[in-house]
């Protein structure tokens, strides 16, 4: 019998890697620019001029915080946007400027990347570019060995996440981008073309330290959504010398990388949410270090055969705990769930509708079976100690009765 306990009155909202919820910080910073000051940025006039500084002060304020300039950063409508223009901004500039001396050019990724990533690396193929699929260890962990094995004279492009999505593991780009620069420093001797480096921060904006100098990235994106601000905003740093191709072509905004007007608002609650995700990651880290710590014990106490999927703590994301609960269906887990009031996911939220098992899990070695029946927790601002014990009390119920029905159906 499914646990009959009282649904909570607030909902339990532990889908954080998939949407944060609007920061009041940020919603107040983006009120003006939603009436008053809605001036096309272009404009010569005082309305305009306004809009204009406040995307002037959203750019130096996020250089700020990744020590860059403010000419290298480009605002886009989101992190899919950003991923795309610094894979196809890379490979049409390759391909019209005719720098790569091999042919072909070749890309290499990791096997366990956003679905933006994978896709664009799929339509790379499909136009006749060479591409690698870096495979990754059982933790998630991509080796600098294997990507060092991996790279040709043709390579001109890789793209390694910081922190991956579903299973939280923090990829080891620093160590990548420091091997990088001396192999770049190499071929430049050589008269070759050096490899461009590009890292989605999407997930670890809100928890990791983004230098770029310290990563040594060339290129590297970021979203709002994931950081408490504003749907459909985002950016792409861009390294001073390296060049892109745009996607979108028009009016010649974004320094001529991104025409269209400017969506002010969400680029004034970009830069806000951005700053304070920034300011606050070590604090919020360990808060939720503790609260996912909690809930991995409670459910090892309560719940046999499971898998916690990707790495220890402290070597992935504090708010990510992606669980294989052996003998039942991942997705039936999640509905009755919310059924109870809370709210977590299978996969990465941009594949809903995609029954697959997750490539992610399949990467690090699970079964089909074992990939669907996984379930993902990523926690929050807002998450208590009182949600995760209610989570830890309704979970062995649930799970119980759900691997009863699987074996009545088998």
């Amino acid at each position: 019998m499914f646990p009959k306990v009282k649904k909570p009155k607030k909902l339990i909202y532990l889908d954080h890697a998939a949407a944060t919820p609007l920061d009041p910080q940020v919603k107040k910073a983006m009120e003006p620019f939603l009436a008053e000051k809605f001036g096309n940025p272009s404009s010569l006039y005082q309305k305009g001029r306004e809009a204009k500084q406040a995307i002037n002060d959203a750019r130096v304020v996020i250089a700020r915080l990744i020590n860059a300039r403010p000419s290298e950063i480009i605002f886009t409508a989101g992190g899919t946007e950003s991923v795309n223009l610094a894979i196809f901004g890379v490979a049409r500039m390759d391909t019209n400027t005719k720098t790569n001396k091999h042919g072909t050019s070749h890309f290499i990724t990791s096997s366990i990347e956003h679905h933006c990533v994978i896709n664009c690396f799929k339509a790379l193929a499909g136009e006749g570019n060479k591409v690698t699929f870096a495979e990754v260890d059982e933790q998630g962990f991509i080796s600098l060995e294997k990507l060092k094995k991996a790279v040709r004279p043709e390579t001109v492009f890789i793209s390694v996440m910081l922190a991956n999505n579903e299973i939280g593991t923090i990829e080891p780009v620093e160590e990548i981008g420091k091997w990088l620069k001396g192999e770049n420093q190499r071929r430049l001797k050589k008269d070759q073309q050096p490899i461009i480096f590009h890292t989605d921060a999407c997930q670890a904006a809100g928890f990791l330290d983004l230098d770029v100098n310290r990563l040594h990235v060339d290129l590297m994106s970021v979203n709002g959504s994931k950081i408490y601000g504003p749907k459909q905003s985002g950016f792409l740093y861009v390294r001073s010398g390296v060049n892109l191709k745009p996607l979108i072509y028009g009016g010649g905004q974004e320094h001529g990388m991104r025409s269209g007007t400017e969506n002010v608002a969400a680029i004034v609650g970009l830069a806000k949410a951005f700053e304070l995700a920034q300011q606050d990651k070590e604090d919020e880290s360990q808060k939720l270090f503790n609260l996912s710590g909690r809930l991995i014990k409670g459910v090892k106490r309560g719940i046999k055969n499971i898998i916690i999927n990707g790495t220890e703590l402290g070597k992935r994301l504090p708010n990510n705990i992606n669980l294989t609960i052996k003998g039942l269906e991942g997705e039936a887990l999640m509905l009755y769930l919310d059924s109870y009031g809370i709210s977590a996911s299978t996969s990465s939220a941009c594949s809903t509708g995609i029954t697959e098992a997750s490539h992610v899990l399949l990467a690090l070695g699970r079964t089909q079976a074992e990939a669907k029946s996984s379930i993902r927790f990523t926690l929050g601002k807002g998450t208590k100690k009182s949600e995760i014990d209610f989570v830890i009390k309704i979970l062995p119920g649930l799970v119980k009765e759900l691997r009863k029905v699987s074996k009545l159906k088998e």
